[in-house]
């Protein structure tokens, strides 16, 4: 049962397939950080080899409820220690591959939580493969 509409005033992530998102009619080739409450930032991960401890203390200062960490086209963990920040702010955090942190995000910003979408988009990783492929 339902108790609430869905909100539309969020971002909204509209499309998503290897190395690209599409939020509203723009399509992102890049790794990028979203808010249910507007905040729309450039992540410069372009692969999650790329990530450190600093990234997880710079998430946590954007106060968000939860953090969806996309850790690319498939799900890797990051160490435990890098997420003290975000626990000492008491915010949640999911790990999972980017696909599913994009329906992830649109049903929790639907429902009007404070999410925050860090979200890989390994462009390098799928151009390689691409290359190699054909």
């Amino acid at each position: 049962m339902k108790f609430q509409p869905d909100r539309f005033d969020a971002h909204s992530i509209t499309g998503h397939g290897p190395g690209w998102i599409s939020v509203g009619a723009e399509k992102i080739h890049s790794s990028i950080i979203l808010s249910s409450r507007g905040l729309r930032l450039p992540w410069p991960c372009t692969q999650f080899e790329d990530l450190s401890a600093e990234h997880f203390k710079e998430l946590a200062q954007l106060d968000a409820e939860v953090l969806l960490l996309g850790s690319g086209s498939r799900l890797r963990f990051v160490p435990p220690a890098w997420l003290q920040p975000l626990m000492a702010r008491r915010i949640g955090v999911e790990t999972m591959d980017t696909a599913a942190a994009c329906r992830t995000y649109n049903i929790l910003a639907g429902e009007g939580r404070h999410v925050l979408a860090a979200l890989i988009l390994d462009t390098l990783a799928y151009q390689s493969t691409k290359t190699v492929s054909g």
